[in-house]
This record gives structure tokens, sequence and C-alpha cells, in this order.
């Protein structure tokens, strides 16, 4: 970085060396009843996108796959090593014993979590990391419910207990820090795609 951009950031902000992305249950069986999923996927979509390319781990969860299927293929090409998706029963990811070991073993502070359903696994998760000492945000416009009622409902009581909120687009540019940074042109092309906005979806 340029001595300008060699400054005290803030500790609230994430960026690539503390942060962990974890994406919940987004699976077949469930997507075509979860509101705007079209979008919320194609936002989680980015977000593993950009995690890839600036070098932050991701962590995916699937709720009793045998009933509910399985990841979405959209997302599901993106998981590039194994051991990084955890089948679950407990709602809560941290209900998983394997999950939580290689959320402690990562030795991040801080977890951006998306996903489904915002009031059921995804508050539940969020609940029990902030509990174990996490600095959690959420990105309302990579997280969904079936009923909006719920989903809104999720992320006020989720913000009142400790949660910060934010959305995709911020959480990128907040990763990527500086447009010196070397992968900035393709975190670029990530933020220009307008992705179902420009399909009409």
């Amino acid at each position: 970085m340029t001595a300008q951009e060699d400054y005290f950031r803030s500790p609230e902000l994430m960026n690539s060396s503390d942060t962990v992305l974890l994406v919940i249950d987004v699976q077949e069986k469930l997507l075509p009843q979860i509101a705007g999923r079209e979008r919320m996927e194609w936002n989680i979509g980015r977000l593993m996108d950009a995690a890839d390319i600036l070098g932050l781990p991701c962590l995916l969860t699937e709720q009793y796959p045998q009933g509910l299927g399985p990841m979405s293929e959209l997302l599901r090409k993106r998981v590039h090593s194994e051991g990084l998706v955890f089948e679950k029963t407990a709602f809560s990811c941290c209900g998983s014993d394997s999950f939580r070991e290689q959320l402690t073993e990562l030795n991040r502070t801080k977890v951006l979590v998306t996903g489904i359903e915002s009031h059921i696994c995804v508050q539940q998760t969020v609940l029990d990391l902030l509990s174990d000492g996490y600095r959690v945000l959420g990105a309302v416009d990579a997280m969904g419910a079936r009923d909006s009622l719920d989903h809104q409902t999720a992320i006020r009581r989720m913000e009142s207990d400790g949660a910060v909120m934010t959305t995709t687009e911020a959480t990128i540019f907040e990763w990527c820090t500086t447009s010196k940074r070397k992968e900035f042109k393709q975190i670029q092309k990530l933020v220009l795609d307008e992705g179902p906005a420009a399909r009409n979806v």
C-alpha cells in the first residue's frame, strides 16, 4: 500500500486475513421456497468468488442432505477443496463438532454469515458464534427465508444481540481494502456484474 493507504483501520472492518465466509444450507430442495432466491444465491456466489480471489477461507453446511438434498449446483461448483462442507442435523452450525473444530483451527476473529433460513439455521448459528466470542456479520442480501416477515424479524434480532448487518458489495470492498491491491481488477469485475437484475429476475 502507499503511505496514504497505510493507516490504522477500525477493528470493526473486515479484511482478508481475519474473516471467514460461512454459507449455511443453500440446498436444492429449500431454494425454490425462498423469497428472492435468485439474487440471494447470486450474491453468495459472488462472495465465494471474492473469498477465493482474496484468500479467505469459506466453510459451507448442509442441513440433513438426505432429506433436503445437496447444496445448490451454482455454489457447489465453487467448492475447490475437500473438508469445507459440513453435514449437520442441529439447526445451528455450532452443533456440528467438525464444523467448530475447523473454525477454531482457522484462528480468525470474524465470521461473515450467509444462507438460509434467516430465522432458523442462520439466526441460531449467529447467536452461538457471538456466544463463542466471534465478531459476527451478516450479508442481508445473501441470506433469506420463505417468509419476508421471518427474514426481517431475524435481522432485527441478530442485530439487537450484537451481530452487524451489511451487504454483499460492501463486504467485497471491505475485504479488498484498497484499489492498489493486485486482485482489484478481478474484484471490480465481480462488482460490476449486475447478475439477476440485468436479466430482470
